[in-house]
């Protein structure tokens, strides 16, 4: 069996109340289900979501250490976290992939949503499908 890391950072617990115009009206609960649905049989989806950027990290080095690849929804973190950038750093160096996913456009956003300090040590990004985006991502690691 093959396992995927599905992380997302703050406010991502809050899906489905939480600006439904731009972030749709589905939880975590309906990713995970949809994930589930489209992943290759013998995956296992391991979705998480933290608002703590330390535990964030932690979960990046426990991808290192099991060699697991990730889905990464950084939310706020992207546009200022270099403690994460570089965790996210040494999964890719480890030769792990990582696919960073935003829900909406950050391009078609406010100016400051712009910038990712994530996607250039990211193995790629996808962004502005809603949760479709996760699912992009899944098929782009082969487990979709």
């Amino acid at each position: 069996m093959s396992r995927v890391l599905v992380l997302n950072g703050p406010n991502l617990g809050r899906l489905g109340s939480r600006e439904p115009d731009v972030y749709g009206a589905q939880d975590l609960s309906a990713l995970r289900a949809l994930l589930a649905e489209r992943a290759v049989e013998g995956t296992e989806i391991d979705l998480r979501q933290t608002d703590d950027e330390a535990e964030l990290i932690h979960w990046l080095y426990e991808a290192v250490d099991t060699s697991t690849p990730v889905i990464l929804n950084p939310a706020a973190f992207t546009h200022y976290s270099y403690a994460l950038s570089d965790a996210a750093k040494l999964v890719t160096k480890a030769g792990i992939p990582l696919i960073e996913v935003h829900i909406s456009n950050p391009h078609a956003r406010e100016e400051f949503r712009h910038t990712s300090v994530i996607s250039s040590v990211a193995t790629g990004t996808i962004a502005g499908f809603g949760f479709d985006s996760y699912v992009l991502a899944l098929v782009a690691l082969g487990q979709g």
